[in-house]
């Protein structure tokens, strides 16, 4: 589900090109294999859709089986320098609150990091196994030691993600971060998870407390835990059944505010999205010793 003045400009897209969107440049795909969007601010994927398969909604229908995709973004970002909820923004190099090696947390950077802020430059787009590779590196160093670069592969069967981390640097670092997916649900509440049966999880909702997922998670309020799983889940719902699988992560966070009011999104948006996030948090920290490589992936298909 995408915004229509992005859906849009999308309709007006052949082959590949840069367009500014909500005070934004965004990269602009769309070819035989499908269609891809991504923000130049936070390499943030904005949309992905195999194929031609869309329809135009009318006017009085928000509904995402009524549109196109399966990332999710609100239809009211926020203006810079703010970021836009949505599609799967990168958490690097912290997740959430930055945290110390004694998980003290430290309130002096933005939540979630620095990278999804930042203004990224597209290094190269490449055809990739009949579809798109595009490789992305932030404009500016973020880090002293650590160096963040994204890899964005898309074809006609797979939307896959990579946040590859280099150590440049001469002490040991530890670091965190998550590809941050908002994924497109008919009704949030009425979707559910499966493949996390029997994994520990850690519940923010309550102070982080430990928990074991008894059968299948259903969707049914505001939700905020880390899973302990480095498996494939698989996201059901009316409109679709997607696979979601992750490289180089031992945590699985599924979050959604309930009937929280978000800020920066429509009470009626807010019921068309999950988010399951492939992660390194408290449970699974990186530390990168110098010279060394994370690669952080996702990968979504459908199931």
């Amino acid at each position: 589900m995408i915004p229509t003045s992005l859906r849009e400009l999308l309709d007006e897209t052949t082959g590949q090109r840069e367009v500014e969107w909500a005070g934004r440049r965004i990269w602009l795909i769309k070819e035989a294999w499908g269609e891809l969007a991504v923000s130049l601010q936070g390499a943030q994927v904005l949309h992905y859709q195999p194929g031609s398969r869309h329809e135009t909604p009318s006017p009085s229908d928000s509904s995402p089986s009524a549109q196109d995709g399966w990332l999710w973004v609100t239809p009211t970002p926020q203006s810079l320098p703010g970021t836009i909820r949505g599609g799967i923004p990168l958490c690097w190099p912290w997740f959430a609150d930055e945290r110390t090696a004694d998980e003290t947390p430290d309130h002096s950077g933005p939540m979630h990091g620095l990278a999804r802020q930042a203004q990224w430059r597209l290094e190269a787009s490449d055809d990739h196994e009949e579809g798109r590779e595009l490789h992305l590196s932030p404009v500016e160093r973020l880090h002293t030691q650590l160096t963040p670069r994204a890899v964005i592969q898309a074809n006609a069967q797979r939307l896959h993600v990579e946040l590859i981390t280099e150590h440049t640097g001469e002490t040991p670092v530890r670091m965190s971060g998550a590809l941050h997916s908002y994924l497109a649900v008919s009704n949030t509440f009425e979707s559910r998870i499966e493949g996390l049966a029997g994994a520990r999880y850690l519940d923010k909702h309550q102070d982080f407390s430990e928990f074991i997922q008894q059968g299948e998670l259903g969707i049914r309020d505001a939700l905020d835990r880390i899973y302990e799983s480095n498996r494939d889940v698989i996201l059901e719902d009316s409109q679709r059944r997607l696979r979601i699988a992750k490289q180089g992560s031992d945590s699985t966070v599924i979050w959604h505010p309930g009937e929280s009011q978000l800020r920066d999104v429509p009470a009626e948006a807010s019921r068309h999205f999950l988010c399951v996030e492939s992660a390194c948090t408290r449970l699974d920290p990186v530390w990168l010793v110098p010279g060394a490589q994370h690669l952080l992936g996702t990968t979504l298909t459908e199931a």
